[in-house]
């Protein structure tokens, strides 16, 4: 005869936290006192063991979110020709490194190497490498089967700085990393799409007082639960993160995005290269963007911790400022903006042209809506770019020269943020 608290255990037990987080997480806070949101964020994201990203699989229509590649093809192809375009502009260096970060299961970069094969002729000689910043290795086994098949190894120890190494199909070798920092110097192209949104934050509160940060706790009613508390007096982030003239009454920082961002500024201005970050996010107009995502739906965010994607919308602002003046930014533009002025309208009536089948047809427009619809993705997602400043940079004239009536060459547009004729 089953007793009935063992029935309730397996009655509830979908609804119940992971045990093994929750009882790490309460441990810790009962030892040293209440943790920041950042903190929080990190262990139950990518905690080595029962953290969110090393566990699962939250990819796709059986995960807990799709993001734009799974969606249509078109996305990665039109961020294929902005890479390219950024390559062409730089001159057509010799090495040519595709740097992702977060690459979900692959299918951004696959679409990328895809387009770089369709237009073997542009790229030339060009030596090209696939180089993945990936913490989960969920993800990085599914990356791995779906970008090099069984063309793969992993390192024989785990402090290897490249602990899996492939190859594509056509011959293109692709490395693993942790770090970003641990990711070889040279020319690069960083994508970052929905990277930004899942590092941790800080968040804090105005008070009469000043700046208090928000801090999880565990409610002292019922000791299985976590609770959000003020922090009662500042804290070093408190007191080194909010801006002097911040004027919102709730702010969140992404402390380890600025960090993120300052590593791929400087080695854009050393090696040379361009980045694009894709990602929810406003330009330090928002608040309290703090959420959590589960089974495609809204997810209380300290409601079982490890089973559920956290995210915050990104700071651009916040981004733009870290990023200093090394550095050219371009952005934030909406998805929708950027995409159409990459020609997403013409390469979708190429496909519709060549495509026979009613239920693909069907496909493709549904996918191009979700991606730029201004109910759906196309406003909600933002894109934002880093640049060697001498792309932008006007051309000098040779000193002593007179040209009359020839104008001087003027930068090329950057892609996506520029509106472009194609004809």
């Amino acid at each position: 005869v089953i007793d009935l608290l063992s029935y309730k255990r397996f009655m509830f037990c979908e609804e119940k936290p992971r045990p093994s987080m929750l009882r790490h997480l309460t441990s810790k806070i009962k030892a040293t006192g209440p943790i920041t949101v950042a903190e929080y964020m990190r262990e139950a994201l990518t905690n080595p063991v029962t953290g969110y990203y090393v566990r699962n699989d939250m990819l796709g229509p059986d995960g807990d979110f799709i993001t734009s590649p799974e969606i249509s093809q078109i996305f990665g192809e039109l961020l294929g020709v902005w890479t390219l375009s950024e390559w062409m502009a730089a001159g057509r260096p010799k090495r040519l490194q595709l740097v992702e970060l977060g690459p979900g299961k692959g299918s951004l970069a696959g679409d990328v190497l895809r387009v770089f094969s369709q237009l073997r002729s542009v790229v030339g000689g060009a030596s090209v490498s696939l180089h993945l910043v990936e913490v989960s290795p969920v993800l990085s086994r599914l990356q791995a089967q779906n970008l090099t098949g069984s063309r793969n190894r992993e390192a024989d120890g785990e402090d290897q700085l490249v602990y899996r190494r492939g190859e594509t199909a056509a011959g293109v070798p692709v490395s693993w990393y942790r770090r970003l920092e641990d990711v070889p110097s040279g020319f690069s192209i960083f994508l970052a799409h929905e990277f930004f949104d899942a590092l941790p934050i800080h968040t804090f509160q105005r008070t009469q007082r000043g700046w208090r940060e928000v801090m999880v706790d565990v409610d002292p009613e019922k000791t299985e639960r976590l609770r959000f508390v003020l922090a009662p007096s500042p804290t070093p982030a408190s007191t080194t993160l909010v801006q002097p003239d911040e004027r919102r009454g709730h702010v969140e920082v992404c402390a380890e995005g600025g960090v993120v961002v300052q590593q791929l500024a400087r080695r854009i201005v050393e090696d040379g290269g361009a980045a694009l970050i894709a990602d929810y996010g406003h330009d330090g107009t928002k608040t309290d963007t703090f959420r959590g995502f589960k089974g495609h739906r809204l997810h209380d965010v300290l409601s079982a911790p490890g089973s559920a994607d956290l995210t915050a919308d990104v700071d651009f602002s916040f981004l733009r400022r870290m990023a200093g003046g090394g550095v050219a930014c371009v952005g934030p533009v909406t998805q929708r903006t950027f995409l159409k002025n990459m020609g997403i309208d013409a390469r979708l009536q190429v496909l519709l042209r060549s495509c026979s089948d009613a239920s693909a047809r069907e496909q493709l427009l549904a996918g191009y809506d979700l991606l730029t619809g201004r109910s759906q993705m196309g406003e909600r997602f933002h894109f934002f770019g880093l640049l060697h400043r001498s792309r932008l940079a006007e051309p000098t004239r040779p000193g002593g020269l007179k040209l009359e009536g020839k104008r001087s060459a003027a930068p090329l547009p950057v892609a996506g943020f520029t509106e472009l004729s194609f004809s």
